[in-house]
């Protein structure tokens, strides 16, 4: 398994990391999930990326994986959804912090987002002085955001982060030329979510879901050439190889899914000519395609 440098924080992620909220669904059963999260580290994932938002995924890995917490790297995302405190407010990021520390059972959380909160929420600052009260206090390693756009950017201008999670894939590129070269300037760590854009070309129609549709209009307009690439494998290649990314997640609910990225991406980079044909494509049906959320 292939780790790099997270930014300048001093830790290694693995090149692929697990997207947990597949394991939050209710409709998972405990048994599953434990299999699932135990088959994740065994295959060397030193990443694994949770939120509030994602049903039990955070009282699963306390569980079934806190026995193995030297073993990974643990990033969730707060802001929201604490009782009796108002959403994206100091206490509501404090209170998520204390609440997912108990339920994922350690000590520290190594990396926590804002959970996409919006530009004039970031703007007042109270978020952001939650997340560095918790980090003084040993409780957090890594302060994070997780979003796009404005909001992103205004993230990074601050220099009071430490790592970003935005979408990069081959149906949201802007972000490679206007937000990603800073990021890397200021020595962020990078999480690439939805790598492979959730996989728009299994679909003959429009599918349902979030930004699934538009994803699948974005590809369709572009004429990209997999070059007899499974299309997987160019997306994923093609993510997870874009300079200033650090490690991508995906979210599956199978381990053998889970091998097939891997062994796509031991192929390494792809090549400068498919890469710039994947640029040119998304540039000339650029219709203000900003990043999706």
């Amino acid at each position: 398994m292939e780790k790099r440098k997270f930014g300048k924080t001093g830790v290694e992620v693995s090149i692929l990391g697990f997207g947990a909220m597949y394991i939050g669904n209710a409709r998972v059963d405990d048994v599953t999930a434990d299999r699932m999260l135990n088959e994740v580290l065994d295959l060397g994932i030193n990443l694994i990326d949770t939120a509030r938002a994602y049903g039990q995924s955070e009282r699963r890995i306390g569980q079934f994986i806190s026995h193995r917490r030297s073993e990974f790297i643990l990033s969730t995302k707060v802001g929201y959804d604490v009782q009796w405190q108002p959403d994206w407010t100091y206490e509501a990021v404090t209170g998520g912090i204390e609440q997912a520390l108990k339920l994922m059972k350690t000590e520290t959380i190594d990396i926590v987002h804002l959970h996409s909160c919006s530009l004039d929420i970031l703007e007042k600052g109270d978020v952001i002085r939650g997340l560095e009260k918790q980090k003084k206090e040993g409780k957090v390693r890594f302060i994070a955001y997780s979003g796009e756009n404005e909001a992103l950017k205004f993230v990074i201008s601050t220099g009071r982060f430490d790592s970003i999670q935005a979408s990069v894939n081959i149906c949201d590129q802007r972000i490679i030329d206007d937000t990603l070269p800073e990021a890397v300037r200021q020595g962020l760590g990078v999480i690439a979510k939805r790598p492979i854009a959730n996989a728009p070309w299994r679909h003959s129609s429009p599918p349902v879901g979030h930004n699934s549709a538009e994803y699948w209009h974005r590809l369709k307009k572009m004429s990209i050439d997999p070059h007899g690439m499974d299309w997987l494998e160019l997306a994923l290649r093609f993510s997870a190889y874009t300079e200033g990314v650090s490690t991508c997640i995906v979210g599956t609910s199978s381990t053998d899914h889970l091998k097939e990225n891997l062994r796509a991406l031991e192929k390494g980079p792809l090549d400068r000519d498919i890469i710039q044909h994947i640029r040119s494509e998304f540039q000339k049906n650029d219709d203000n395609r900003v990043g999706l959320i």
